[in-house]
């Protein structure tokens, strides 16, 4: 059974590791000079919006949440439910922070260290309310945010930073997160 299962996985799995290394623009990679204190930073971040793409698509009430471990890398749960009717669910990965990038550029390995992703923290608010997440390739993003609601007004200023770093903002599109924003413009 188990087998079977890693044979229906498999080809997604392949697919994320695609996306996570091509990109489709002639930018230079992305990077960041952001400063990040990893205590500050650990704890459950909302998924307030990503631009959308196969193993976040359907998801809603989605989070990551971070916490220190004693190897020295970061536990990484990202929890999501695929309806708000369906119970929390979770899949676990492993960060590393990559030494020299002031603790803002990680390398997450997900199934084993099977799927591998860079992530990059681009700016994280001074009192870690928010943080925009990118990708070297700029074809993934992510706006997290510590509370679970985020007005439009505040949403609206964070999606436009991401132009700053190269990116397309009107990619990006909001999770929901409350089962009032299904369907709503501008929500996945």
């Amino acid at each position: 059974m188990r087998r079977a299962a890693l044979y229906l996985l498999l080809p997604g799995l392949l697919l994320l590791a695609a996306c996570a290394s091509t990109g489709g623009n002639a930018m230079p990679p992305l990077t960041t000079n952001a400063v990040v204190d990893l205590d500050r930073y650990m704890g459950r971040w909302w998924v307030i919006a990503n631009i959308p793409y196969f193993a976040e698509n359907g998801k809603v009430a989605t989070a990551d949440i971070y916490d220190r471990r004693p190897d020295g890398r970061i536990g990484n749960v990202y929890a999501y439910r695929k309806a708000f009717d369906k119970p929390e669910k979770t899949m676990n990965g492993v960060a590393t922070v990559v030494p020299g990038t002031n603790n803002a550029q990680w390398t997450i390995a997900f199934f084993g260290g099977l799927v591998k992703a860079d992530y990059l923290i681009l700016e994280v608010a001074p009192d870690y309310s928010w943080a925009l997440i990118g990708h070297p390739k700029r074809n993934l993003a992510w706006i997290f945010a510590r509370e679970q609601a985020m007005d439009d007004a505040q949403y609206q200023q964070l999606r436009a930073k991401f132009a700053a770093y190269g990116y397309d903002p009107a990619k990006l599109q909001r999770v929901p997160q409350f089962p009032d924003q299904l369907g709503q413009p501008g929500f996945q």
